[in-house]
C-alpha cells in the first residue's frame, strides 16, 4: 500500500471537489442572465452543487468497507465527469440544476471515502492530518477562482464567443482536469480497511457509537452552524461583490489562498490552542468578518473584511472532522459522512436558497425605493425596444422582454413595483437589440447596486449564529481544561494494511 500515493490522490480529489465549488460559484451571475434566473432559482442550483454531496455521503460513508474505496472513486470520477459535461451543454434550468446535482454526488463520494481513509492511514496524526488534506479545498478553489478570472478576460471571451463557445462552459471544463488526474493516481492502489473494522468494531457498534452518544450529536447541530458560515457565504461572494463593481472571484481566490496557507501550518495551531480552543476562536473571527463582509462597498474594504473572515472559517471543516474522529472514534466513517453531509444538507437546502430569498427580498426594496428611476428606465425599454425589434434575429426574445417590462409597469402604475421586477430587468439586459445598447448601461446602474446591496444583507443575517459555536465549544473548552485538557481518545487494534477493497 502506497501512503504518499493515497493521500496525494485524495488531494487531487479534493481539487476537483474544490473547483466545482469555485467554477458554480463564479458562473452564478452569468447564469442569472443568460438563463434569466431569479437569485432564488440560482441559489437552489448553487444549493444543488452542494446539498447532493449529502445525498452520496449519507449513503456511501457508512458502507465504505461494505462496497470498497476503489469502487467508490471510481464512482466519484464518473460523476464529476457527467455533470460538468451536462452543465456545459445545459439548455435550461434543469439540465443545470442536474448537472450540478451529479457533480455534488461525485464531491460526496470523495468526501465519503478520503476523510476515513486519512483517518486510518495516520490515526495518530488526525486533525493536523485533515486540516493538511482539506488545505486542497480552498487551493483547488483558488486554482478555479484563478482560472475563471483569466478565463473570463474580455479578450479571451471575445475570441471564445466568436467560436461559439461561451466562458461560461469553459470554466466548467477546468473540472475535468483534477478528475482525470486523481482517477489515474487510485489506479491499481491498494487501500486500507478502515480504522473502525482493524479495530473490531461492529457496523452495529458504530451506529451505537454515533447516534447515542449526545456528544456527536451536539457536534452534528454544530456542523450545520459552521458549515453555513463558511460555504453559504463562499457561494455567494463572486455574484454580490461583481455587483457592486468589485472583482469578487479574485477576492474569493484570496480568501482560499489565506485559508490554504492557514490549514497548512495547522499543526503548531492545534498544539497552541486545542481543536476546541481553535473553534471557539474561529467562530468569534467569523461573525466579526462576515458582518464586516455586509458593509463591503470598496475593494479595499471587501479584502480587509475577507480577511477577517478567511481566519475565522479556515479551520471549521477539518477541526469538526477531526474533533468528531478523535473525540467519538467509534462513530468511525458513519461520523463522519454524517458530519459532512449534514454540514453540505443544510447548506444545500437551507442556507445558500435562503440567502438568495433574503438578497431578493432587500433587492426589491431597493428597486422600491427608487422607484421613480426604475421605472423611467423600463418605461425606456418599453418604447425603444419594440421598433428595434426587427433588426435583432433574436426578435420573439426581444419582444418576450418587452411584455414583461409592459406588465411590471401596469403593476406599477396602481402601486408599488412588483416582485418580477429584478427578472424583467434581467430580461432586458439579455436582450438588446440592436441600437439599444445604451439602455443596458441605464438598466445596469439601477439594477446593480440593488443586487449587491441585497447579496450583503444576505451576509449580515448570517453572521450571527457563530454566537451559538462561541457558546458551545467554550463551554466543551472550559469544561476540558477543568478535566486536565483536550484529550483524544484512541481505538486498539491492528496497524494499518492493504488490501483490493
Amino acid at each position: 500500500m502506497n501512503k504518499e500515493r493515497l493521500f496525494v490522490g485524495s488531494c487531487f480529489g479534493l481539487v476537483a471537489t474544490a473547483v466545482c465549488f469555485a467554477v458554480v460559484g463564479a458562473i452564478m451571475g452569468v447564469l442569472k442572465e443568460r438563463f434569466v434566473l431569479s437569485n432564488e432559482q440560482v441559489g437552489y442550483i448553487g444549493g444543488a452543487a452542494i446539498w447532493g454531496f449529502t445525498v452520496s455521503i449519507f449513503i456511501l460513508g457508512p458502507l465504505c468497507d461494505v462496497l470498497g474505496m476503489r469502487n467508490l472513486l471510481r464512482l466519484a470520477v464518473l460523476c464529476h465527469a457527467a455533470g460538468a459535461l451536462l452543465m456545459i451543454f445545459a439548455q435550461g434550468y434543469w439540465m443545470l440544476f442536474a448537472g450540478a446535482l451529479i457533480l455534488s454526488l461525485g464531491n460526496g463520494t470523495i468526501e465519503a471515502v478520503c476523510n476515513p481513509l486519512i483517518a486510518t492511514l495516520y490515526p495518530d496524526q488526525k486533525t493536523q492530518k485533515l486540516n493538511k488534506f482539506h488545505v486542497w479545498f480552498p487551493g483547488g478553489i483558488v486554482i478555479g477562482a484563478v482560472a475563471s478570472f483569466l478565463i473570463g478576460q474580455p479578450g479571451f471571451t471575445a475570441w471564445l464567443d466568436q467560436v461559439g463557445f461561451a466562458a461560461w462552459r469553459l470554466k466548467l471544463g477546468l473540472i475535468l482536469v483534477p478528475t482525470v488526474i486523481y482517477g489515474v493516481l487510485f489506479i491499481g492502489q491498494k487501500f486500507p480497511a478502515t480504522e473502525r473494522v482493524q479495530s473490531g468494531i461492529s457496523f452495529g457498534g458504530m451506529v451505537q457509537g454515533a447516534l447515542l452518544r449526545p456528544l456527536f450529536l451536539i457536534l452534528l447541530a454544530c456542523m450545520c452552524i459552521t458549515a453555513s458560515l463558511e460555504l453559504g457565504p463562499g457561494r455567494w461572494v463572486p455574484a454580490v461583490l461583481e455587483a457592486g463593481g468589485i472583482a469578487g472571484i479574485l477576492v474569493l481566490a484570496y480568501i482560499n489562498g489565506l485559508m490554504a496557507v492557514l490549514r497548512f501550518f495547522a499543526g503548531p495551531v492545534v498544539h497552541r490552542l486545542s481543536p476546541t480552543g481553535i473553534l471557539v476562536s474561529s467562530a468569534i473571527l467569523a461573525g466579526i468578518g462576515l458582518y464586516w463582509f455586509s458593509f463591503a462597498e470598496t475593494t479595499v474594504m471587501a479584502f480587509a473584511s475577507a480577511t477577517v473572515f478567511a481566519l475565522g472559517v479556515c479551520y471549521f471543516w477539518p477541526t469538526m472532522l477531526g474533533v468528531t474522529s478523535e473525540r467519538v472514534p467509534k462513530s468511525g466513517a458513519l461520523g463522519l459522512g454524517l458530519m459532512g453531509g449534514m454540514g453540505m444538507l443544510i447548506v444545500g437546502l437551507v442556507t445558500a436558497p435562503q440567502m438568495g430569498h433574503i438578497a431578493d427580498r432587500f433587492l426589491q426594496q431597493q428597486l422600491v425605493a427608487q422607484q421613480g428611476q426604475t421605472v423611467a428606465v423600463l418605461e425606456k425599454v418599453a418604447q425603444q425596444y419594440p421598433p428595434l425589434a426587427e433588426k435583432s434575429p433574436f426578435k420573439s426574445e426581444v419582444i418576450g422582454a418587452v411584455t414583461a417590462v409592459q406588465s411590471v409597469l401596469a403593476t406599477a402604475q396602481g402601486g408599488a413595483l412588483p416582485s418580477n421586477t429584478a427578472d424583467a430587468l434581467r430580461n432586458a439586459v439579455k436582450n438588446v437589440p440592436p441600437g439599444a445598447e445604451p439602455i443596458k448601461d441605464e438598466i445596469n446602474s439601477v439594477l446593480l447596486p440593488a443586487d449587491n446591496y441585497g447579496g450583503r444583507m444576505s451576509f449580515r443575517y448570517v453572521a450571527p449564529f457563530s454566537l451559538v459555536i462561541i457558546v458551545v465549544f467554550g463551554v466543551i473548552f472550559l469544561r476540558d481544561r477543568a478535566t486536565g485538557g483536550y484529550r483524544a481518545e484512541r481505538l486498539s487494534g491492528a496497524p494499518v494494511r492493504g488490501s483490493d477493497a
